[in-house]
Parts: structure tokens; sequence; C-alpha cells
């Protein structure tokens, strides 16, 4: 046989190298779909133990009876109303139909809203939330990115000391108190900005300062030190040796490295601003859904927290998840893990 006829015949049986190059990647495919299905299966486990905390924690805040009738309501008034909305049912027949409602998305009528579905609400709320987040994430970014990367470059100078000043600031003050002092500074004595509502650009400002001032200290720490390990990198000097000018190592070659670690964490920075946003959205008054959860327990009313906790865990979940699928596509490394 011929050198030709054998190089044919390897490529046909797959023993050559384009075989080789093919098994491995199928094998890779393999890997990654597994990850894949792994990743989905702890999603719903995830969602469904949020469920049973949900449902088991809205039943000890008490009885919606007490907020819905008046002090002098009859006993036969209220035991009228439980049976209305299903409160007289065994325990877990009230979470069976529970999960069997939720698969469908319909968590019953709001008690505090009635004749409104408890995930319309949610729905109707949630532009101002996820509007709110973004100014918040923009801002984050806008001030933790360069802070972070001239602390690294320029470690143990007044720019380091000044972003380490500012990293401690960010992570002491809680978001709520921030957000009722700089109203009063710079809504109230120096009228600059609206104080509530969230209803035009300049209204998100302060709430989305107080939401992204925590988030400014921890992207800036993770930021420079991320930034210290790829400046002692050897393809950093390599880039140097090369004459690169150093504007472009930093903000090209390292930042791009750098910001991978930042990039997982914004799974947790997005779960982060939705609970958050219960707090800011309270003190700024801002029509979107964590002031509707703050109005749903003060009004014990368990569909509207059950729908609104599941969803915001469900966005939650989401979200690591597909940052997980881009991590196994990233890191061929993740996929083993």
């Amino acid at each position: 046989m011929s050198r030709a006829d054998c190089a044919r015949w390897r490529a046909a049986t797959g023993r050559g190298g384009a075989g080789r190059k093919n098994k491995s990647a199928r094998r890779g495919d393999g890997e990654i779909q597994r990850y894949i299905l792994l990743r989905l299966g702890q999603a719903f486990l995830s969602l469904w133990v949020v469920s049973i905390i949900v449902f088991g924690l809205g039943r000890v805040t008490g009885d919606p009876v007490d907020v819905l009738l008046p002090i002098d309501a009859t006993h036969a008034e209220r035991e009228e109303l439980r049976e209305q909305l299903g409160f007289n049912e065994p325990i877990w027949t009230q979470y069976i139909n529970y999960m069997r409602n939720s698969f469908r998305g319909q968590f019953g009528e709001s008690i505090k809203y009635p004749d409104n579905e408890a995930m319309s609400l949610v729905l109707l709320r949630f532009p101002t939330t996820i509007q709110l987040g973004a100014v918040a994430i923009l801002f984050s970014l806008a001030v933790a990115i360069p802070i972070g990367v001239l602390s690294a470059v320029k470690k143990d100078t007044i720019f380091d000391w000044v972003g380490k000043t500012i990293a401690l600031l960010g992570q002491s003050f809680p978001p709520f108190w921030l957000g009722l002092v700089m109203m009063w500074i710079f809504a109230v004595q120096l009228e600059l900005v609206p104080t509530s509502q969230c209803q035009t650009v300049s209204s998100y400002i302060l709430p989305a300062i107080s939401i992204g001032w925590f988030l400014v200290a921890a992207l800036m720490r993770l930021m420079r030190s991320s930034m210290l390990e790829i400046m002692d990198s050897e393809f950093i000097n390599l880039a140097r040796t090369k004459g690169l000018r150093e504007s472009k190592v930093i903000w090209k070659h390292a930042l791009r490295n750098a910001a991978i670690a930042p990039l997982t964490y914004f799974g947790i920075i997005f779960g982060g601003l939705l609970v958050g946003s219960v707090s800011i959205e309270t003190v700024y008054n801002c029509k979107g859904v964590g002031l509707l959860a703050f109005e749903a327990v003060l009004a014990r009313d368990f569909p509207l927290m059950q729908a609104i906790v599941v969803f915001f865990a469900g966005v939650y979940v989401i979200t690591n998840l597909a940052i997980d699928v881009l991590y196994a596509y990233l890191d061929p490394r993740i996929r083993f893990s």
C-alpha cells in the first residue's frame, strides 16, 4: 500500500489527525451538553427549594383575613373569606395547588389589589425595577472599573489609597441610609433632583447611586485584585518588551483578561440589585417590584408575595445559568467542575 493510500485509509477510519480532532470536538461538545444539563437540573432544584421556603414563610407571617376584614367582623365572615381564599384546606393541599398553578404562571388574585392577577402586577411593575437596575449597573461600571484599574497600576500611591477608601465607605454605608441622606441633601436642600416617583430621567439618579454605591466597592476591589494578578503575567511583560504603549497594554490587553472575574460576579450583582430595590424603591417611592414586595408583606398578600419571590428567584437563577453556560464556552476548564 502506498503512502497516499495509507493516509486516505487513516482519514477514513478516523485514525489520522483529522479523525482525532473530530473525536476531540465531539467529546468537547458532549462535555458542554452534560455541563449545561447539570446546571439546568441545579436551577430547577433551586427554584423548587425557593417555592417551599416562600410557601412556608408566607404562612407564618399571620392570617391575611385579619388585614382584609375589620376588627368587628364575625366568625362566620372570617370563615367565609378563608373558604374563598382556600386557607381552610390542608396545608399540603394548598402547596399542591400552589405548585400546579405556579407551573402555569398563575399565583392567584392579589389580596391587596382585588381583580388583579399577582404575576400581572409583578410584570407591570418590573420595567421600573429593571430600568433602575440598569442605571445602577452603568453607574457602578463607570466608577468601579477606572478606579480599580488605576488602583492596581498606581499601587501604594495616593490613587490606591483613595480607591481603598472609596471601597471601605461603599461597603460601610447601608443603601437605605445613603438614600435618605442623599435625598435630604440633593433633593430637599439643594433641590437639584426630584425626591421620588422614578418617573423622569433625573429621578433615577439618586436611587441608582444609592443601590450602585455598594456595587462600586465590590467591583472596584475585584477589578484591582484581578489587574494586579494580570499585570505580573508573562504576556504583559512580552507586550511591553515589544514596545507597545503602556496605555494600550493596560486598557486593552490587561483589562480584557482581568474582566473575566467581574463577569462571574455579574450574576450576584444582578440578584443583589433586585433585592436591594426593595429598600430603595420604598425610600424613594418608586413604583417597582421592590415597593410592591413591601406592600405585599404589609398586607400579608400571600399570592403576591409568592409571585414576587418566585419571580426574583427565577431571574436570579436564569442570570447565573446564562453566565455558567457562557463560561463553558469561554473557559473549557469549567466544564469539568
